[in-house]
C-alpha cells in the first residue's frame, strides 16, 4: 500500500518537502517549513562557487531528491544569484507531474517577505495532500538502498547476510536493491564481476571499484600518513583488521542475486532492451561516505535505507526511512531506541540467515506501509549529503 506518482514511480510516504537551490537560503527555507506542521526541511552545504562535474553532481542529486516518489510536493527557496538555478530544479519536478513552486530571497526583497510567501504557498501544498490514501500498488516498485556504517565482526556474519536474504527476496518478487560503498568492496571485485548478468556489466564493475581504487590512492598524501587509513578505529575495535576482511562482510548485503547493471550517482536505472524499466540488483559508483552514498542510493530510486552496524549508528534521512539493523546483541540492547532489527540470533540463537532474512523482509514490509522506524520517530535526516565530485576516470 503507498503512493502512486504521476510518472508511474510509488512512493513509501507522502512528503511535502522544501528545499533550497543553495546553502545561502538553507536558514529561511528551514523557517518557512517550521511554521508549516506537516512539512518537511532538506538541507545541504552546495549549489553555488561549484564548476563541471562537481556542479553537476549537485544538480542530479538535488534533482533526483526533487522527482523522488516518497515526496508529494515541493517548494523551492532561492537565494536569486547561485550557479544552480531554480529553474533547473522547477523543470525536473514538473516532468514527473508533482506540485512546485518557486520563491525567491532578493525578488521578495528580504528574508521576512520571503517567510511569508513561503509560509502561504506550503500551506496550500500541505492542505492538498493531506488527505491522500494508499492505494495498492505492485511490490516491484519498491527498492531499497543497503549500507553499512560502524561495521564490526557481527556484521559479515549476521546483519549484512540477513540483509542479502532481504534482498534476495525483494528482487525474487521483481523488486531492486543497490549495493554501493565501492571503496569498502576493494578485492571483492571479481567476486561481483562473476554475478553479473554479462560480459559488459562485468567490465563495469571491475572498472567501477578500480576507478575509487585510484582515486583513493591519489588522495592518500605521505605528509599525514596517520590520516591514510581506510579502515576506522570503530572497526579495529570491532574486529575487522583489514579493507579487504570488511569487504569480504560487506558483499553479503546483497545477497546472491545478479548484477543487473552498475548506475551513475544518483541516477535511477534507464530501460532494458524491452523497454521496461531494469529492474533486479544493482551496483552504484560512489565511494562509502555515509550521508554521500546514502543520497546517491536514495537519488536512485531507492525508497527505503536498510542500514546495519555493529558498533552502533544514530543518522536518518529526511525523506526515506532507515531501517537500522545490527548482529551486535550487546549494541542492540545499548542503544535500543536507534535499532528497528536484531539479527543477533544468526549467531547467539541458531537461527538460520533465511529465518533472520525472512524476518527483515516482514519488517521492510511493514515500513513500506507507513510503519515509523527509529530514526523517523527521533526525527534524524543528517544523511543528506550531496556528494562532490572533481574528475572521473
Amino acid at each position: 500500500m503507498g503512493y502512486q506518482r504521476p510518472d508511474g514511480s510509488v512512493g513509501v510516504r507522502n512528503y511535502v518537502a522544501v528545499m533550497p537551490t543553495v546553502f545561502c537560503a538553507n536558514k529561511t527555507a528551514q523557517w518557512i517549513s517550521q511554521k508549516v506542521p506537516g512539512s518537511i526541511y532538506v538541507n545541504h552545504a552546495v549549489g553555488c562557487a561549484q564548476v563541471g562535474l562537481d556542479l553537476e553532481f549537485t544538480a542530479r542529486t538535488l534533482c533526483a531528491a526533487g522527482r523522488h516518489p516518497n515526496i508529494a510536493a515541493l517548494l523551492i527557496v532561492s537565494l536569486g544569484c547561485e550557479r544552480f538555478k531554480p529553474e533547473e530544479l522547477y523543470e525536473a519536478v514538473k516532468s514527473a507531474g508533482k506540485p512546485v513552486e518557486i520563491v525567491s530571497v532578493q525578488e521578495e526583497g528580504g528574508t521576512t517577505s520571503t517567510i511569508k510567501k513561503g509560509v502561504g504557498i506550503l500551506a496550500k501544498l500541505v492542505e492538498a495532500e493531506s488527505g491522500r490514501a494508499r492505494e495498492k500498488c505492485d511490490i516491484s516498485s519498491l527498492m531499497v538502498a543497503t549500507k553499512c556504517g560502524g561495521t564490526d565482526a557481527t556484521s559479515g556474519l549476521a546483519a549484512n547476510p540477513a540483509l542479502g536474504a532481504m534482498c534476495d527476496m525483494l528482487v525474487a518478487e521483481g523488486g531492486s536493491a543497490i549495493l554501493s560503498e565501492l571503496n569498502e568492496l576493494i578485492g571483492t571485485e571479481n567476486i561481483l564481476a562473476r554475478r553479473a548478468v554479462n560480459e559488459a556489466v562485468a567490465k563495469k564493475v571491475l572498472g567501477a571499484i578500480d576507478e575509487v581504487e585510484e582515486r583513493l590512492k591519489n588522495g592518500c598524501d605521505d605528509r599525514y600518513p596517520e590520516r591514510n587509513h581506510l579502515i576506522s578505529p570503530g572497526n579495529y575495535d570491532g574486529g575487522v583488521s583489514s579493507i579487504v576482511e570488511k569487504a569480504l562482510g560487506g558483499i553479503h548485503k546483497s545477497g546472491s542475486s545478479p548484477i543487473v547493471d552498475v548506475l551513475p550517482y544518483a541516477t535511477p536505472p534507464g530501460r532494458g532492451a524491452n523497454g521496461l524499466v531494469k529492474r533486479g540488483l544493482f551496483l552504484m559508483n560512489s565511494d562509502s561516505h555515509d550521508g554521500e552514498v546514502v543520497t546517491g542510493m536514495v537519488g536512485c530510486g531507492a525508497q527505503i535505507v536498510a542500514f546495519t552496524t555493529g558498533r552502533g549508528n544514530t543518522a536518518g534521512f529526511p525523506f526515506a526511512p532507515v531501517i537500522k539493523i545490527t548482529g551486535n546483541e550487546y549494541t542492540f540492547n545499548k542503544m535500543r531506541e536507534n535499532f528497528d532489527f536484531d539479527a543477533s540470533g544468526v549467531i547467539s540463537a541458531g537461527a538460520s540467515i533465511e529465518q533472520i532474512g525472512a524476518g527483515l523482509f516482514d519488517m521492510f514490509m511493514r515500513v513500506a506501509e507507513g510503519e515509523q522506524t527509529a530514526a523517523e520517530e527521533l526525527g534524524a535526516d543528517e544523511l543528506f549529503c550531496v556528494a562532490r565530485r572533481f574528475r572521473e576516470r
